[in-house]
């Protein structure tokens, strides 16, 4: 993988530094509730106040589609953002125009400003040119802190580092770092553990994953359609009995590559999707007609267990069960447990990412333990289908 150009290379002292950020938060009573995602970006915004940068953020919240929306204003979330870095964080009500430029050029160094939400110009999502000009004409430098929105070939997140010299900040830095360990050039074995509920959305995943590591373990409603293709009888668990053929084409593409597929041997049973319902263990082809697969089994996770125990690299996406409600949590919570161990022995550099990944491993209570556990939804998938990100892209040497 080429190298990245990173704020080791870049001199910000007295320059408007426009900072790409992901201040994209969920919010509850118009106060943030939960502010991962601005606690992440705080080692960039203190290394470039404390080097006499003058600061600039750069964010998009919810989806305004292209105008002015009182809603998605980024105003409540400048507050938040204030108590989080320790510094004044002053807001501005455009990202571009007279107002935007004549407050970029009054902050002294050390300050830092947000302006309003990119998304309420189109030009944001439509990545124009114009648009990128016009915010280029508020900084010197560009930093683009938000891996979170880097497969997205937006204005304020690929456009502008065309237009001014561009960087990655730390949290990017650490993203991309991690990612490398984790597939561009891992310590082997490699195992993936993906999840979830179906094999459409992670086709593409799935069949680069089979050419990159030296097993996969497919757990969640998706190993019910895997099952399903090899000609067990699932019950009435979700399955998406019209993806066979996709499923033996992926099988056949990991015999191929010589990647072991991990599949469910035993499988948690109840007839009802509700916390605590009456349910069983029982072997994958002993699933009662009127029951559906909940969770993977004690036996399978005996299995998981033991090939996290010859990895050298893990990389998870997605839940082995329904980890939401109780008992159906528990093979989800043994595996990230199992794995939280070896990562803490330093025999394992564990990588995970996804939504629904990063609540399973809260849940376990092991995010803190993993060697790095990526916020970024949509962008840490798309690395994962071994696709180029946009607004990595462009942060590359030449």
């Amino acid at each position: 993988m080429a190298a990245f150009r990173t704020l080791d290379d870049a001199d910000v002292n007295g320059k408007r530094v426009l900072v790409r950020v992901d201040l994209n938060v969920p919010m509850q009573d118009g106060k943030v509730s939960d502010a991962t995602r601005v606690e992440r970006v705080k080692p960039t915004i203190t290394e470039l106040a404390d080097k006499g940068a003058r600061i600039i953020l750069l964010a998009h919240f919810g989806r305004p589609k292209g105008a002015p929306d009182a809603q998605y204003s980024l105003k409540p979330i400048a507050e938040a953002a204030a108590g989080i870095f320790g510094r004044p964080v002053a807001f501005v009500e455009d990202c571009i125009g007279d107002k935007a430029e004549a407050s970029a050029n009054a902050i002294q160094g050390g300050d830092i400003l947000l302006f309003e939400n990119t998304r309420f110009h189109k030009g944001e999502e439509k990545n124009d040119p114009n648009f990128a000009k016009a915010l280029a004409k508020s900084g010197d430098i560009f930093v683009n802190d938000a891996f979170s929105a880097a497969h997205r070939a937006h204005a304020s997140t690929e456009g502008l580092a065309h237009l001014l010299p561009a960087y990655a900040g730390r949290t990017m830095q650490a993203e991309l770092d991690a990612l490398e360990k984790g597939l561009g050039s891992p310590e082997k074995p490699v195992v993936a553990i993906v999840g979830g509920a179906k094999v459409s959305t992670k086709i593409d995943l799935l069949q680069n994953l089979v050419t990159r590591v030296d097993a996969l373990v497919i757990g969640g409603g998706m190993a019910n359609t895997f099952l399903a293709a090899q000609g067990v009888d699932v019950g009435k668990s979700l399955c998406e009995h019209d993806l066979a053929d996709t499923a033996k084409t992926i099988l056949a593409a990991a015999e191929k590559a010589g990647c072991a597929i991990v599949l469910p041997t035993d499988a948690v049973v109840a007839r009802e999707f509700k916390a605590n319902a009456a349910n069983e263990v029982v072997s994958v082809d002993a699933v009662p007609g009127d029951a559906m697969i909940l969770d993977v089994g004690p036996d399978t996770v005996k299995a998981v267990n033991q090939w996290i125990d010859k990895a050298k690299t893990l990389v998870w996406n997605g839940p082995l069960g329904a980890f939401e409600i109780a008992p159906f949590d528990k093979a989800t919570v043994a595996a990230a447990q199992h794995a939280a161990e070896r990562t803490k022995a330093g025999d394992l550099v564990s990588i995970a990412g996804g939504g629904d990944t990063v609540s399973a491993l809260n849940h376990a209570g092991v995010e803190e333990a993993f060697t790095y556990v990526s916020t970024a939804g949509g962008a840490f998938l798309e690395w994962m289908e071994g696709k180029d990100l946009p607004g990595v892209q462009v942060l590359k040497q030449a």
